[in-house]
């Protein structure tokens, strides 16, 4: 999906398209609803929030960007409107990621070699991915309300959700060896055995946009609540307990388990922090707080990577959080998910240019 940046203030999208009589009014993309959240912050008025328009052109990489980004590669993915969102290490040495635009899974090796797959379901819109206990990939298909598998051939099953207008988004592999996902608009979290069983629990707490999910240190599974500034715990008998970020204005997105057994996450309010299992919080501000941090993941180095979607970089941060930004060759290139790849480097999706990064380590 090529976007661009504006700087109007309030952003307005205007009104939405009519639908067709048997058809659901599509939501904004997540990213966008949360942009506009924060833009309502005075400390964000000039945040430029993403919205759908044609791709920015791209800058040639100068001799000068070398000591800004001596360790960045960027491949173009072969679909010029492929919209990439979410990616993952995949059984097969190779890195698989979802084209949310496009409706496609994408595979590249590590040499840089794409394949990529059609989901069956028509404007699906897959989201995120992950590896699952059965070898295949597992992807949430947010407009469609469906859970997909793809083997590591491209064969593509999909599994629908119980309720319409769920939204699912974030996923992962459970400690339990069932697939764990988030209900944007479901408030709510999935189960899903490998064999396509669907158990989902509510959330204690209304209107909270569940985004992403992992498995914690401690055997639970763990996500962020964007809208109520929240952390969230769920056992794998389905118990959730909620804990509130401390600062005001906290937006979390991304979340993993970090190399120092703590949960780390991304606050789109400009942050990266930490909790303990126990509920205990320490946050680090980005230099930009409209960099507008979104994906993170632990990587092979020891460090916590995060993409910065308006920063246009990939930042590192120690468990003592020291922070080191790399911007991307691409200008507006919209870093938006990452991963710690089976080469040992850091990939990532870059959404706004239809791109894939590699961060060298």
């Amino acid at each position: 999906m090529a976007l661009a940046l504006v700087t109007a203030a309030p952003l307005s999208s205007g009104p939405p398209a009519a639908a067709a009589p048997d058809e659901r009014p599509k939501p904004l993309p997540p990213w966008v609803l949360i942009c506009k959240k924060l833009k309502r912050m005075p400390e964000h008025r000039h945040m430029r929030c993403p919205v759908q328009r044609p791709r920015p052109p791209v800058r040639p990489f100068r001799s000068g960007d070398v000591a800004r980004t001596p360790t960045v590669t960027e491949m173009d993915i072969p679909t010029s409107t492929a919209g990439p969102v979410g990616i993952t290490s995949g059984p097969d040495d190779a890195l698989w990621f979802a084209e949310n635009y496009a409706g496609q899974i994408g595979r590249v090796t590590t040499d840089g070699d794409f394949t990529e797959y059609a989901v069956p379901t028509d404007d699906a819109e897959p989201a995120h991915i992950t590896t699952g206990s059965d070898g295949a990939l597992w992807f949430t298909e947010s407009a469609a309300d469906k859970i997909g598998r793809i083997t590591t051939s491209g064969v593509v099953t999909e599994y629908a959700l119980p309720n319409t207008g769920s939204f699912p988004w974030g996923i992962t592999a459970g400690p339990d060896g069932a697939l764990w996902f988030v209900e944007m608009t479901g408030d709510k979290i999935g189960r899903i055995t490998t064999s396509g069983t669907i158990t989902e629990y509510a959330l204690p707490t209304s209107d909270a946009f569940p985004v992403r999910i992992t498995t914690g240190p401690d055997g639970d599974l763990w996500f962020t609540e964007s809208f109520t500034g929240k952390i969230g715990q769920i056992t794998t008998s389905g118990t959730i307990t909620e804990y509130a970020v401390p600062s005001s204005g906290a937006t979390p997105i991304g979340i993993v388990t970090g190399p120092d057994g703590n949960l780390w996450y991304t606050d789109a309010n400009g942050k990266v922090g930490t909790v303990t299992t126990g509920g205990d919080f320490t946050e680090y501000p980005l230099d930009d707080p409209n960099a507008f941090p979104w994906g993170i993941t632990s990587g092979s180095d020891g460090r916590l990577w995060v993409a910065e979607q308006l920063g246009n970089a990939a930042a590192s941060v120690t468990t003592s959080g020291i922070i080191i930004e790399y911007n991307m060759p691409t200008v507006l290139a919209g870093p938006f998910d990452i991963t710690s790849g089976p080469d040992g480097n850091v990939w990532l999706t870059e959404d706004y240019v239809d791109q894939i990064a590699k961060v060298t380590l």
